[in-house]
């Protein structure tokens, strides 16, 4: 299960302590749709319990993250900066968690386990997302979106080195 990722809640705290409209937005929207997206998946789990205790976890987590930042480091310049790093810790980790397969790929020498869609939204995402930092001279916003380009860039690499083969599922007709 793809769980409520930290991140989201992480950029909105930032988003919100800087009065960033545009991380504010984006970032609240992103949290909905997890949350939709958690919701939907209990209604359908087999294995609620499991599910809801990682949920509940996680939240507890969230929740002493938010004491911290918000109420032991009371200098809004300071916390900006810890948010700040804290929130490219957990970015550099979303785009870099990729390349764990990048063995089996090129292993089997073959892009299956990848997901073509998903490369092109990350490149796109994470170049928006860099060039937005870079006009707000924001490192906390571009430098962690740069390993996204990077890890896109070699996973289309692999995909023009090792094309995914087409579906040999059929039969052909005779003629």
């Amino acid at each position: 299960m793809r769980a409520l990722h930290p991140r989201n809640l992480s950029w909105l705290s930032y988003g919100t302590l800087k009065g960033d409209w545009t991380l504010i937005v984006v970032n609240a929207v992103g949290a909905m749709l997890q949350s939709l997206y958690i919701l939907v998946y209990l209604h359908y789990c087999p294995r609620k319990q499991a599910v809801l205790l990682q949920t509940a976890a996680l939240l507890g987590v969230l929740l002493l993250g938010f004491g911290y930042f918000w109420l032991l480091v009371p200098n809004t310049e300071a916390r900006l900066q810890q948010l700040g790093l804290f929130c490219s810790v957990f970015t550099i980790s979303m785009y870099l968690s990729p390349l764990a397969d990048l063995a089996k790929v090129i292993q089997t020498k073959s892009t299956q386990r990848l997901s073509f869609s998903l490369t092109i939204a990350t490149l796109l995402a994470s170049a928006s997302w860099t060039l937005y930092g870079f006009r707000l001279r924001d490192p906390y916003i571009m430098v962690p979106n740069l390993p996204g380009i990077l890890t896109s860039f070699i996973r289309l690499w692999l995909f023009w080195k090792y094309p995914q083969a087409q579906d040999r599922n059929y039969q052909l007709l005779q003629t």
